[in-house]
């Protein structure tokens, strides 16, 4: 079990987020909470988003920023999927957050079942070296604020370093699989709330994690950037005609989903996963039929 968080101001913060606003996701915040706090390593531990400014709805993120000891950065997002799956019961593993602002570290979505619903959980990882600027850019509420060891000019170098060289490395078609399933549930969320711009931003984004997927699985050496002969590439099999011509169908949709777009979206990446690339699916197959699940039941 992760230890509980101890020091008596800890809990106290968490008290007086609780009073600033009851939101219902508070359970879920003081579990996660006192999961990141077991490590050694974490050095701050901040809620940002609608929880902070009190303005939280049952829709709501739960957005933390997780200060990690610059030298511990690596190992610590590297033991990150199995501490979310086995201790908070993560779904999935973690999608590498594209949507979120460059703050100097690293965006990463869990998807965690809670109170009937997939719960969707954005943990920001930031190095410790960064976090005083931080607080000056984003609003905040501090959870956790511990001494931090004293850190080094070249474990800030090595951090940033490994952060930039992330940032650059192409994602896996597991990855891309795992960013619809990401995708299609904030697209649920906008379409319930009638956040149409966002809808239509995400919507190009999913439609985008396709081609993506396309040509991470059929032409991994590609030498052209982004959409660019596509045709070229990709339609010289049977596998890859049929795969443009599942990208045809997403990219000829409505600018704007509904939930039925949505889900169709998501059956056809998966056949389209198990044409192409099937072994991004090895592993996720039970996660699959519980995520299905917890859309039903949304």
């Amino acid at each position: 079990m992760p230890a509980a968080l101890t020091p008596a101001t800890d809990r106290l913060v968490l008290a007086e987020l609780a009073e600033a606003n009851r939101p219902a996701q508070l359970p879920l915040v003081t579990r996660i909470a006192e999961i990141l706090a077991a490590s050694p390593a974490v050095t701050h531990l901040l809620v940002r988003g609608s929880l902070a400014s009190g303005t939280a709805d049952r829709l709501s993120d739960v957005d933390f920023v997780v200060g990690v000891h610059d030298a511990h950065l690596p190992a610590y997002l590297a033991a990150l999927d199995d501490l979310m799956s086995i201790e908070a019961g993560a779904l999935l593993p973690g999608w590498r957050d594209s949507i979120v602002a460059d703050l100097g570290g690293i965006g990463m979505v869990f998807l965690l079942p809670h109170d009937g619903k997939l719960q969707q959980t954005d943990l920001y990882l930031a190095p410790a070296s960064k976090i005083p600027a931080l607080r000056r850019t984003i609003a905040t509420a501090s959870l956790l604020d511990r001494p931090t060891p004293s850190i080094t000019p070249p474990q800030i170098r090595r951090a940033e370093e490994f952060i930039a060289e992330l940032a650059a490395r192409p994602k896996s078609c597991t990855e891309l699989l795992i960013e619809h399933l990401v995708l299609a549930v904030l697209l649920h969320k906008r379409i319930r709330r009638g956040q149409r711009f966002v809808a239509y931003s995400e919507w190009h984004m999913l439609h985008t994690a396709t081609k993506d997927l396309i040509k991470a699985a059929l032409a991994p050496a590609s030498r052209f950037w982004g959409w660019y002969r596509l045709d070229e590439e990709i339609a010289l099999t049977p596998i890859g005609r049929e795969s443009l011509a599942d990208l045809e169908k997403a990219i000829t949709g409505p600018a704007i989903p509904d939930a039925a777009d949505v889900d169709a979206a998501l059956d056809r990446v998966i056949g389209l996963a198990e044409r192409a690339c099937p072994t991004a699916l090895d592993g996720l197959r039970d996660s699959l039929t519980a995520y299905r699940t917890y859309l039903e039941l949304a």
